[in-house]
């Protein structure tokens, strides 16, 4: 086992080890507690239960079932959660802890994002490509000790590209640097390695060889590269699904990026020949994909982009020159991502998860700023209902597959006896009303349970600042 999944393994943080600014956002502190009559999607991808009870003991789920025949233990604080829904903790796949913006803005999120994300009821996140990897590495060291609110943290080493590449990320010219890259990165804690559109075949199969011989995996943002070509070259996970996918343009040339792929992308079928032997390959060697609708969809005109938590969070310089941004796309009626491409991309992820496709999700807060760290992984789960997933499904893309993307799911991602107690309480009927993915009330990490509003609440005015 690697160290990182080890010293992961050995840690269940419990109350009396948080430290004064974290037990200000507790709740619930109680080793024995008892959710009684909820609604629970378990994120194994059965039907929903209603009526249930969960147990937790000592920062663990000790026992689910139904309310009539669960018993309560001795001693146990009890708590009716009567017209609430109980889901697994949020694992975001594509979860930076930068944040990018309409007008230039660009900053770390030490401060606000892990606050977002756990508020919002993500509880374990994959940072996936990152600008300020010791930044990173220390905020993950704060929350594992208890000196900072946060959800547990696998780190991703700074981007790798190409030669036309630049800007924060490390451009490898030769296999000889992808494999020191690799290997210096590994020995820092880093237990993921994000590819970058400019990377070129040779670099990216170094990247990767030496990535699996340390123990680590590799995922990428892809466009010189095709899918296919990342499957074969051995690839772990690949990210946003079909609108980077230049498998789909006719006129891509090996080691270089369309400039026309976003074109092709709106008109490609997503059910096409091209669909199904991208998607058949990436099965039949069992690479994952991370969706990242909610980054996407303020690209598109006229969608529900304009979520009054979303711009109140935001700094005001930021939401003016996000707002003008969204007036100049809707009015128009053109952004960047056509509403053609915006649907493909859905009905693309529907059939790589019915052809037995392992597929996570995550909110990547980056682009014009829209989508936020912890809001926009809840907003995958409406757009995952509008492209015709079921609940049970939405949530497992969200939780179990997140995990088992992670190595973390034998420890959580579900919702069952002996697995660590990350819920997430739900004001509401999820199954009913999509929206209610919107409304967590605690949101429970080993066990200890937050509060939602709280966590919320001290990120106001200040997304795009800290």
């Amino acid at each position: 086992m690697h160290l990182l999944a080890l010293l992961l393994a050995l840690s269940a943080q419990r109350p009396d080890s948080l430290a004064a600014q974290v037990r200000e956002y507790v709740a619930v502190d109680t080793s024995l507690l008892a959710l009684t009559h909820v609604l629970v999607l378990d994120g194994t991808g059965g039907a929903p239960k209603a009526d249930q009870t969960i147990v937790i003991r000592a920062g663990r789920i000790a026992a689910v079932g139904p309310a009539a025949s669960v018993p309560v233990p001795a001693g146990a604080r009890v708590m009716d959660m009567t017209g609430s829904t109980v889901i697994p903790g949020i694992v975001g796949m594509h979860d930076h802890l930068f944040y990018t913006a309409a007008g230039g803005r660009a900053v770390q999120m030490s401060y606000t994002g892990p606050r977002l994300y756990l508020g919002s009821g993500v509880t374990t996140i994959r940072t996936t490509g990152s600008r300020a990897p010791y930044a990173e590495i220390n905020l993950k060291d704060q929350v594992d000790r208890g000196f900072s609110p946060g959800p547990r943290i696998h780190i991703t080493a700074p981007y790798i590209t190409g030669p036309q590449g630049g800007g924060a990320m490390a451009i490898l010219n030769s296999p000889a640097a992808a494999q020191r890259f690799v290997a210096y990165w590994a020995a820092e804690g880093a237990t993921w390695i994000k590819a970058y559109t400019d990377i070129r075949r040779a670099e990216l199969g170094a990247a990767i060889a030496e990535a699996h011989k340390q123990g680590i995996k590799v995922t990428g943002h892809l466009c010189s590269v095709s899918f296919r070509e990342a499957v074969a070259l051995g690839i772990d996970n690949l990210e946003h699904g079909m609108l980077t996918a230049t498998d789909f343009d006719s006129s891509k040339k090996q080691d270089a990026c369309p400039v026309t792929f976003m074109a092709q992308a709106s008109s490609a079928d997503p059910h096409g020949s091209v669909a199904q032997a991208t998607i058949r390959s990436l099965v039949q060697h069992h690479v994952s994909m991370t969706s990242t609708l909610a980054v996407y969809e303020p690209f598109v005109a006229n969608r529900p982009t304009k979520d009054a938590r979303t711009l109140q969070a935001m700094d005001p310089e930021v939401r003016d020159n996000y707002m003008k941004m969204r007036q100049q796309i809707d009015s128009t009626g053109t952004g960047w991502v056509s509403t053609q491409a915006f649907k493909s991309a859905m009905a693309f992820e529907r059939a790589f998860v019915d052809a037995g496709g392992l597929m996570g999700a995550g909110v990547d807060p980056t682009g014009i700023g829209g989508a936020l760290a912890g809001f926009g992984d809840q907003r995958n789960y409406e757009l995952f209902i509008e492209a015709g997933f079921t609940p049970a499904q939405a949530i497992r893309i969200m939780t179990a597959n997140g995990a088992t993307i992670l190595g973390v799911a034998q420890r959580l991602g579900t919702v069952e006896p002996g697995k660590l107690a990350d819920l997430v309480v739900l004001h509401g009927d999820l199954t009913a009303d999509p929206s209610v993915i919107r409304s967590p009330t605690l949101v429970f990490k080993d066990g200890v349970g937050y509060d939602s509003a709280k966590l919320l609440a001290s990120v106001q005015g200040r997304v795009g600042v800290n």
